[in-house]
């Protein structure tokens, strides 16, 4: 785990800290499970409780969860650092599925509620675009960046699916080529560009400007091109054709800036970094109690 920094800062129900650690190299948060129990179940004694827990999840058939559980140096009340277990996003809300507290109980609607959308986007796709749209909007963007910033998906989905297309796998090289193309437009990776913002888990497109947007968009639909005519056979073949996409946004960067004076990227981010956990229970507190009220009202 590489660049792992603390962050004591995160605050749970009534003001009771859970510490976090971020790993940079993975974008990945990590909390302390002890603290995430202390603060659901009340119990004076965290530990004992994770114990018992960690036999639960083995008899639930969790073997893989319980196995991916990893520890990190963390400082502790007496203002030393010692080793306790932590869970990622993905792990600490299995493990709240399994504790039986009104305090996880927002959690496990709002798992519930990310599930059944999932099966009805699958069914129709299209509600996956009005949840985004509705989400963008409550997040406080004006229509005309969203409309933007779903035109960049979709330009996003048709370069990733010429790169299916010609053999680049998924995850690794679709990030160094996604890099290639970001490095030839503005001169940094990705993320360089997300540290310059200030940023951390949260998506770096979010963050951008209308014309940082439009450039990315630029670079992305002039890799798809060129893709389209070059049919690079290789993922050497691919880097090129990426860095020739983004050199054509960078083009278009360096004229605008000579005309205005002004640089085309810039510090400015969206909005302060919303932790995950404290947005899953304000989602959750919007849920109807009764899961048929939301169906009559409809």
């Amino acid at each position: 785990m590489a660049e792992v920094k603390d962050n004591s800062s995160i605050q749970l129900f009534e003001d009771q800290k859970i510490r976090t650690a971020w790993d940079a190299e993975k974008e990945e948060w990590y909390f302390s499970i002890i603290d995430v129990i202390s603060v659901l179940t009340g119990t004076a004694n965290p530990r004992r409780y994770w114990s018992d827990l960690k036999r639960k999840l083995k008899t639930e058939g969790a073997n893989e969860l319980y196995e991916k559980i990893v520890q990190l140096k963390m400082l502790s009340s007496d203002g030393k650092r010692y080793k306790t277990d932590v869970a990622n996003t993905e792990q600490l809300l299995r493990i709240i599925q399994s504790i039986p507290s009104p305090k996880a109980e927002p959690f496990k609607a709002w798992l519930a509620m990310v599930g059944k959308e999932r099966i009805e986007e699958t069914i129709d796709p299209e509600q996956a675009i009005d949840r985004a749209l509705d989400t963008y909007l409550k997040k406080g963007y004006s229509e005309e960046w969203i409309h933007q910033r779903l035109l960049a998906i979709r330009i996003r989905n048709e370069l990733t699916d010429e790169w299916k297309k010609r053999g680049v796998q998924k995850g690794k090289e679709y990030a160094i080529l996604t890099d290639e193309i970001s490095r030839a437009w503005s001169g940094m990776t990705t993320g360089q560009y997300k540290r310059l913002k200030g940023l951390t888990k949260e998506n770096l497109r979010d963050n951008m400007t209308d014309l940082e947007l439009v450039l990315t968009m630029l670079a992305e639909a002039s890799t798809t091109d060129i893709s389209k005519t070059a049919k690079p056979q290789t993922f050497e073949e691919n880097k090129r054709v990426a860095k020739r996409g983004g050199k054509v946004a960078g083009i278009a960067r360096q004229a605008l800036e000579a005309e205005t004076g002004k640089p085309v990227i810039t510090e400015k981010n969206a909005f302060d970094f919303q932790q995950l956990v404290t947005d899953i229970v304000e989602d959750a507190a919007e849920l109807p109690e009764n899961p048929t009220e939301k169906k009559d009202k409809d």
